[in-house]
């Protein structure tokens, strides 16, 4: 059973951990800029539900097997700067849409699911969860692997909250700041760009 305190204590540092720049929310904030509200609502529920699997590995111990193996750290980070690389190819190839078009009916699932695996492909997740997790565990009330799974879903929790805002609120300025088609093809250079640079963090 977790203390009430270093919950708490655990939560304020969670928040402070996530607003940190870093590569998921430089993606997050360029797809709600590119693609409005909507599109960094989905892509913040992705990135967090990314996170259900890192909670699981580093319950169960995976992450750490991970950690040691550094073949395994390189297979990840590498596949990860490719589906950036990947994107980023995507990104400089769009057209601007005819005026009044609407986007596909898909696209915020794909954005989810772009989301996701984002956070799946970034190694330092889950190496970030082993180091943080366990300093905030009391072996002595029991159940560690149970005590790691609340403090997950504690930290998934307010990333939903904060990753949500920061997508909604970079789509809120997008749609003022860019508005109309005309835009479009700067907004598709300008997401490239920064898919490439999340691609060279990843690498890096």
């Amino acid at each position: 059973m977790l203390v009430p305190e270093n919950l708490v204590y655990f939560l304020g540092v969670s928040v402070v951990l996530t607003l940190a720049p870093g590569p998921d929310v430089i993606f997050l904030a360029s797809q709600g800029l590119a693609g409005g509200p909507r599109a960094g609502l989905a892509v913040a529920l992705g990135l967090s539900s990314g996170l259900l699997v890192h909670t699981t590995l580093a319950a169960l111990g995976v992450s750490a097997v991970f950690a040691a193996s550094p073949a395994a750290f390189g297979l990840v980070k590498w596949a990860g700067a490719v589906y950036m690389a990947w994107l980023a190819w995507c990104a400089f190839r769009e057209r601007p849409p005819a005026a009044g078009a609407q986007a596909p009916a898909g696209s915020a699932a794909a954005l989810y699911r772009r989301g996701i695996i984002m956070n799946l492909l970034n190694p330092k997740v889950a190496l970030f969860f082993l180091a943080l997790l366990p300093q905030f565990v009391n072996p002595a009330r029991g159940g560690v692997r149970g005590q790691m799974l609340v403090l997950g879903l504690v930290f998934m929790a307010q990333v939903v909250v904060v990753f949500g805002a920061i997508g909604y609120l970079s789509g809120r300025l997008g749609a003022r700041l860019l508005p109309g088609p005309r835009h479009a093809r700067a907004i598709a250079a300008a997401k490239g760009l920064v898919f490439l640079s999340v691609a060279v963090l990843l690498s890096l």
